[in-house]
Parts: structure tokens; C-alpha cells; sequence
């Protein structure tokens, strides 16, 4: 199966993005063929510092190998690097109704966020978001919950522009996991883990052990002591037992028997040491590969051949159906 999916450079990488993304990425490079980018062309639909911009950019790339992504099992490549994207979503926005771009809930809450600064960028974001998808002919997309509308957006737009020009694209399905796609706050578990709230709210995968210490013993529990799994009458203590079981890799009940009877604290303390032994090999890995400019330059130009190789051939095949002259 080829899988396509992205991730935006901005902010700094934290568990909730290793849980409910990266960590099925690395999984399915094994299986499957996979085209994973930073997307750094979704990313300035907010403002940006240019410079600050190609650093993230960088060090998502340098992240993303850290955990685990190889560059000989997947496509790795920085979104604003292939040319036919930005093409191909123009080619969707004149097949896409309005009326579906404005429905977009993710377009409403960032819009009435944004208010002056509200670009239309914001408002096509959907149809670049399918021309990432489509471009290469995906079959899998792996997706959090909050991307589901984007994501069947993808798919009516593949089904309208093969109803109208031709069979051209697949019609790609969600690749959602079942548990660990929306790790929660810390410091309110009823709101999803975000790289733009405060840091105290989130463990990020470059912490120093102290401060994933202070932040777990921090983090948002419940009434009582029991260790238990409820996420309707316990959000905080059900979030960090879903961490726990994930980095532990074992199950949400395997977690509960292990810490019956031995409250919060004993809990919490496990999960720090936990986190702090799983996401260390991750520091040490980053911290060599930001040492070697070279070599990490080299995997951002094989990703860009790589992927470009593929988008022009569909767009090749797309120039041709829409009617371009072809030189």
C-alpha cells in the first residue's frame, strides 16, 4: 500500500505527536510504501519568521530520522520542495465548491482565532492538503481525529475530478489508530496536547529528565487515588495511563493491575522514569545528527528527487486530462 502523510515543522515536537503520529510512521515504513514531508507550505498560512521557519523546518527533518524514520524504508522530503503540490492544489480549488471549503471546522476555529489576520491561504488549505494526498496516489493516509474532514474532503475532490476528466486518482482511505491518537494536556485533559499551548502542558521529545519529571508530577489528576481508566469521570489519570501503556507497550488494564492500590504518586513517578528511559536513546540520537550538516542535507535532496519523481509523472497525466498544452 503507498501511504502518504505530513506534519507541520512549527513548534517543538512533543508526545502527543510521537503517539499519535510518528510512532505508526515508523511502524508502517516496514510494510508499506511510504511518502512522509514536513509541511512547511501549510505552515505559513499563519505568520512566520523566515528564518526561525528554515530552522524548524531543518529540525523536524533531523527529528523525524532520529525516531526512527529511514530514509532506505521511506520518502522523506520537505513539502515546499516539490513544485507540482502548489499546482495541483490550484487544479482542486477550481473543482472545489466554497460551500464545503467553508464547512471546514478547522477553517471556522482558526479563522475566528486569527480575525484580522485571516488569510486565504487559511480557507484553501483543504485543497493542498488533497493535492499532498493525491499527487502521489496514496491509498493510506494516517490521520488524527481532527483531520477526518480534511481528509474526506480528499476524497470527494479524487472523486469529482475522476468523475470529470477521467479515472485518474485512488480514492484514499484514514489510517486512524484506535488508541493514542489524541494525547490530552497535561494541564487540562479535556483539551488535545498542542505544540501552541504552554510548555508545562506538554512533554517535549527534546525535555532534559528533570523537566519531564516536574511536568509529570505536575499533570492534571482526579478526585481520589485509584489508578484507573475512565475517561469520562477521570480525563487526567486516563491520559497518562494511555501514555503509559504506549511507551510501555502494553495494556490499558496491564497498566491498572500493575499500579492497583498504589495511588497517583507511585503512578506518576513510574511514568516520569518511564518516559525519561524510552525518549533518551531519541536526545542522543538528535543531538549526533545535528552534528552532521552534510549528511542530513543529503537526505533532505534524495527525499526531494525521490518524491519529485513521482509528482511529475502525475502531473504529467494531469496536465494532459485537464486540456494544458504540453510542450
Amino acid at each position: 500500500m503507498r501511504i502518504v502523510s505530513g506534519i507541520q515543522p512549527t513548534g517543538k515536537y512533543h508526545i502527543g505527536n510521537y503517539l499519535g503520529a510518528i510512532r505508526h510512521w515508523i511502524k508502517l515504513q516496514e510494510e508499506h510504501e511510504c511518502f512522509f514531508f514536513v509541511a512547511d507550505l501549510h505552515a505559513i498560512t499563519l505568520p512566520q519568521d523566515p528564518e526561525e521557519l528554515k530552522k524548524a523546518t531543518l529540525q523536524k527533518i533531523i527529528e523525524l530520522v532520529a525516531l526512527g524514520l529511514s530514509t532506505e524504508r521511506c520518502c522523506l522530503f520537505v513539502q515546499s520542495h516539490i513544485q507540482e503540490a502548489p499546482e495541483l492544489a490550484w487544479i482542486f480549488s477550481t473543482i472545489t465548491p466554497i460551500g464545503e471549503l467553508e464547512r471546514m471546522t478547522q477553517y471556522k476555529d482558526k479563522k475566528n482565532k486569527t480575525k484580522d489576520s485571516a488569510n486565504a491561504g487559511l480557507f484553501l488549505y483543504p485543497t493542498l492538503m488533497a493535492a499532498d494526498i493525491l499527487l502521489y496516489k496514496a491509498e493510506g493516509v494516517p490521520v488524527g481525529q481532527d483531520q477526518l474532514q480534511h481528509l474526506e474532503l480528499t476524497r470527494e475532490t479524487a472523486r469529482r475530478f475522476n468523475k470529470r476528466f477521467g479515472e485518474t486518482f485512488l480514492i484514499p482511505k484514514a489510517m486512524v489508530p484506535e488508541l493514542g491518537a489524541k494525547i490530552l494536556s497535561l494541564t487540562d485533559p479535556k483539551r488535545k496536547m498542542s505544540k501552541s499551548d504552554p510548555l508545562d502542558s506538554q512533554i517535549l521529545l527534546l525535555d532534559e529528565p528533570d523537566a519531564i519529571r516536574k511536568k509529570i508530577f505536575r499533570a492534571v489528576t482526579d478526585r481520589g487515588t485509584v489508578v484507573s481508566y475512565d475517561p469520562a469521570k477521570k480525563p487526567g489519570i486516563s491520559n497518562l495511563l494511555t501514555v503509559y501503556s504506549l511507551f510501555a507497550e502494553i495494556s490499558v488494564k496491564e497498566v491498572e493491575r500493575k499500579f492497583a492500590k498504589k495511588g497517583y504518586a507511585v503512578f506518576k513517578k513510574a511514568l516520569a522514569d518511564l518516559l525519561v528511559r524510552k525518549l533518551e536513546p531519541f536526545r542522543r540520537k538528535y543531538a549526533e545528527l545535528a552534528s552532521r550538516d552534510v549528511y542530513v542535507q543529503e537526505i533532505i535532496k534524495q527525499g526531494a528527487k525521490r518524491a519529485s519523481s513521482v509528482a511529475q509523472d502525475t502531473m504529467e497525466e494531469v496536465r494532459g486530462k485537464v486540456g494544458f498544452l504540453q510542450v
